[in-house]
């Protein structure tokens, strides 16, 4: 499911809570309703409202934490696809077709990554694939040093691609992560009790219905933001690609 559907679910929901205890109000004897069982009604709300509050903050900061991850780690990627071609650039002119592959690479890696029409999973399945890259590290192998600086040079490049290597498949990890389905059941259940009781003492008018319904939006908002954030390469909140998009620019000069 994703960050909209979960989003939508969980508006109809909490907002189906508010209308449950808005009905609820209507059937129940006017016992029920007297002030003392207000006052534990309100205790138990508090008390539910507390723990949804630490438990959304902490999602939001862990999503906010693995995104920042996933984008620190693209920026390191294109800084070391920068570093290889410098490195290959001092190797000699023997590096040139290697210089001009790992450019079509990169280039080919972006366009799969950023899209003008990404369809969904796209960026994920192309960090899965990194045969052009890995191509790039067979022929640097492949080079034949010949002297002291040249295999220093190509040790220092085949290190760097190795280190890009492992930030690609660190990333895909990284961006693969989301909120357990049985935590976000738990959360939503939570938030729909939570409104039922604002709806079961609200009074029935357009005022506090509309504040009802804003605060069903604000929370089903931020279930939202979670879930993109945790899905960082495609959505509506995706990383940056600047960072290669300006390595690209000097790559091969």
């Amino acid at each position: 499911m994703n960050a909209l559907a979960v989003g939508v679910v969980t508006f109809a929901c909490v907002f189906g809570g508010a209308v449950l205890g808005l009905f609820l109000r209507t059937v129940l004897p006017e016992h029920h309703l007297r002030e003392d069982s207000k006052d534990v009604v309100k205790l138990v709300t508090g008390l539910i409202a507390t723990l949804s509050a630490l438990v959304l903050g902490l999602l939001i900061a862990s999503a906010k934490t693995s995104f920042d991850a996933v984008n620190d780690a693209f920026s390191e990627s294109a800084a070391r696809v920068i570093l290889v071609d410098r490195v290959l650039a001092q190797y000699g002119p023997e590096a040139k077709e290697i210089r001009d592959l790992l450019r079509r690479a990169i280039a080919q890696r972006f366009q799969q990554l950023f899209p003008d029409q990404a369809a969904p999973g796209a960026a994920m399945e192309s960090l899965r694939g990194g045969a052009a890259l890995e191509a790039v590290q067979t022929r640097v192998r492949a080079l034949d040093p010949g002297n002291a600086a040249q295999r220093e040079l190509q040790s220092r490049a085949l290190q760097v691609m190795g280190d890009l290597a492992q930030a690609r498949w660190l990333t895909f990890e990284r961006s693969t992560s989301s909120t357990p389905p049985a935590f976000l059941v738990v959360l939503v259940s939570w938030l729909a009790a939570m409104f039922a009781s604002f709806g079961l003492f609200a009074p029935r008018h357009a005022t506090a219905m509309a504040a009802l319904l804003i605060g069903a939006l604000s929370v089903s908002t931020a279930i939202f933001l979670i879930e993109e954030m945790n899905h960082p390469l495609d959505g509506i909140i995706a990383i940056s690609g600047e960072p290669m998009r300006n390595a690209l620019a000097v790559l091969g000069k």
